[in-house]
């Protein structure tokens, strides 16, 4: 089961977006600022996180960092409706596995979902691999 976390501080939207992915078969937890993100991420890492740049607090990039810093890994969709060229292209940079506008179409989200899971789940595959033919001597 891939594990999701929305991030979004307009209460309807998060709220709407979590039920029309629940009836898809993809439960997700929800955050509506950074810091609830963050302390959320302490406790589960997600797979995957959807995340609005524009909130309240933390920005969108901030949190983006942050996730970066404790699993580099962790697949990020940025979903705004307030994003520039620039803030895709430097969320991008940062490490973001893609950039949306809203509104966006569910399938298309769950599509990219998906495909940033699959890819996650590569990238730990590859590692465990790499783990196994070459062990690290102490």
């Amino acid at each position: 089961m891939i594990k999701i976390l929305l991030i979004d501080d307009e209460v309807d939207f998060i709220e709407t977006l979590s039920r029309r992915l629940e009836r898809r078969d993809y439960p997700s937890n929800m955050a509506l600022n950074g810091d609830q993100a963050l302390r959320l991420v302490a406790s589960e890492v997600p797979d995957v996180v959807v995340l609005d740049l524009q909130m309240p607090g933390l920005s969108g990039k901030e949190v983006l960092h942050h996730l970066k810093q404790i699993d580099p890994d962790i697949q990020v969709i940025i979903l705004t409706g307030h994003g520039s060229e620039e803030d895709r292209l430097d969320t991008l940079f940062q490490g973001a596995y893609e950039y949306l506008q809203k509104p966006v179409n569910i399938d298309t989200l769950i599509e990219t979902i998906l495909k940033a899971y699959h890819e996650r789940e590569q990238r730990k595959s590859a590692e465990a691999d790499t783990a196994k033919r070459f062990p690290v001597i102490t």
